[in-house]
């Protein structure tokens, strides 16, 4: 006989608690093969595709497309073993819904994930190329009696699991902490539990088997910051702001949710200071044009932010304390010798920060090819967790959206940002006489705590000789 099995949401690397389910990629009925995309999510950080590590015919699915999932929660069950392959194997999977609910055998649960059917031999963190590890043991939910609860869809409320289906839940308040394991995967969730005196076991979670989600805390957090509101609800009402029609409220979540959480915590925990400098780049240019046409007209172009990059290696490596960060709990700077030089792009998705990893070994023409590369991953989505990871210097080139200066936030947790702003012609002083050069603006963004004003100003006024003569760069080679 078949053996169902139930594939959850991945560990998909870098601290990730949680992803949005973009695009199912496979049918309820439908035969898989081992390692087989089944679905694509988007986290906080990339599109990925997920791979099933089992091979057989697909009986649920679990999130509609657009719902954020908690990393341990449910994907997908597959029918695994002789009878797999049989179309009659998607027992239960709905009479019209591609989406439909399948209820899944009493002894599911408790089943050795080792057992017969094909094993992925890819490695996802949690899954594993031979003899899978147990499974992770869930909670589920204390049943809600019928007669409080009601049904919700034909499903109790209390019990079981419902897929691709309104998200309803019914809480039952706990007057005292229940005992047992807490039903908690994110870490995230019980430091905001812990940081607010939230006790956790008088929670029923709203995830799937009772999983308790950030937001569960965060009406916790409401709940408890408000009982008066919660007692005169009424009172509570006339003290709201009137909602307005033309008012539109987005989620902070994904993406544009990391950004603002990064960009806050470096504010509040950086103490950064900023300066500047005009520079002319019009010297810079030429040599631009000589190196690309030495190279031919086969030959890849060297971009602007190429030399941009390799100019802010040779400036790090006279000035490490600025390729550091600080370690807060050790009350420690740390610096680092490998230079992996972030960039930032605008996409569609928002802002990112692909990394050039070991930026200070590579030429001109290797971190031109790299950035390009990791620019057309960014553009289209594919980027990686571990491509958007690990930089030790951001380099922000906001000149492509037409502005000349701007005093840019540092990439949590390094120490420095260099931004360069338009180049344009302008009136510049040069060799004793007026003259019309190709002017930028460069700005460092520094952590004051790694250094003072005579290194951040000696790194910046040696990015901008650079810049202006560039065979200065010549003495390093």
């Amino acid at each position: 006989m078949a053996e169902v099995k139930e594939f959850t949401l991945p560990d998909l690397g870098e601290g990730l608690t949680e992803a949005e389910v973009v695009r199912w990629l496979v049918e309820v009925g439908e035969v898989v093969a081992v390692d087989q995309p089944v679905v694509e999510v988007e986290t906080a950080k990339a599109m990925v595709e997920v791979p099933c590590p089992y091979g057989g015919v697909v009986t649920a699915r679990y999130g509609a497309e657009g719902e954020e999932l908690a990393v341990g929660a449910p994907l997908l069950t597959v029918a695994v073993g002789a009878d797999a392959s049989a179309p009659a194997a998607a027992e239960g999977s709905g009479s019209g819904g591609a989406d439909g609910v399948v209820a899944e055998a009493d002894g599911a649960d408790a089943a050795e994930d080792g057992g017969a059917g094909e094993t992925s031999g890819a490695v996802l963190v949690g899954y594993g190329t031979g003899a899978p590890p147990a499974r992770r043991r869930r909670v589920r939910p204390t049943p809600v009696p019928a007669a409080a609860a009601g049904q919700v869809n034909g499903v109790a409320s209390g019990y079981g699991r419902h897929a691709v289906t309104p998200e309803v839940s019914v809480r039952a308040e706990a007057a005292e902490p229940v005992p047992g394991p807490v039903p908690v995967i994110s870490p995230l969730v019980r430091r905001l539990a812990r940081q607010n005196g939230v006790e956790l076991r008088t929670l029923t979670g709203s995830g799937p088997d009772g999983l308790i989600l950030r937001a569960d805390v965060e009406r916790a957090i409401g709940a408890a910051g408000a009982p008066a509101a919660a007692a005169e609800p009424s009172a509570a009402a006339a003290s709201a702001p009137a909602a307005d029609a033309g008012e539109v409220r987005i989620p902070l979540r994904g993406l544009r949710g990391v950004v603002a959480d990064k960009m806050s915590r470096s504010r509040r925990e950086i103490p950064e200071a900023t300066c500047w400098v005009d520079v002319d780049a019009t010297e810079l240019l030429a040599a631009r044009r000589a190196m690309n046409a030495a190279g031919g007209p086969d030959a890849p172009k060297i971009s602007l932010l190429a030399l941009l990059a390799r100019i802010c290696t040779a400036a790090l490596a006279r000035y490490p304390e600025l390729n550091a960060r600080v370690d807060t709990e050790a009350r420690e700077i740390v610096r680092l010798e490998r230079v992996h030089v972030g960039f930032a792009a605008q996409t569609d998705r928002g802002l990112v920060v692909p990394v050039v990893r070991d930026a200070h070994a590579r030429s001109a023409e290797s971190l031109s090819e790299e950035l390009s590369r990791l620019t057309g991953a960014a553009r289209d989505g594919s980027l990686t967790p571990g491509e958007l990871t690990g930089s030790t210097f951001t380099l922000n080139n906001y000149g492509v959206f037409g502005v000349d200066g701007s005093t840019p936030i540092i990439n949590h947790p390094e120490a420095a940002m260099l931004g360069v702003g338009r180049i344009v012609p302008k009136p510049w002083v040069y060799e004793g006489e007026l003259a019309v050069r190709q002017v930028t603006q460069l700005s460092l963004t520094f952590d004051h705590r790694v250094c003072d004003g005579g290194v951040a100003g000696g790194f910046l006024r040696y990015v901008a000789d650079c810049v202006e003569q560039p065979a200065v760069l010549l003495r390093g080679v």
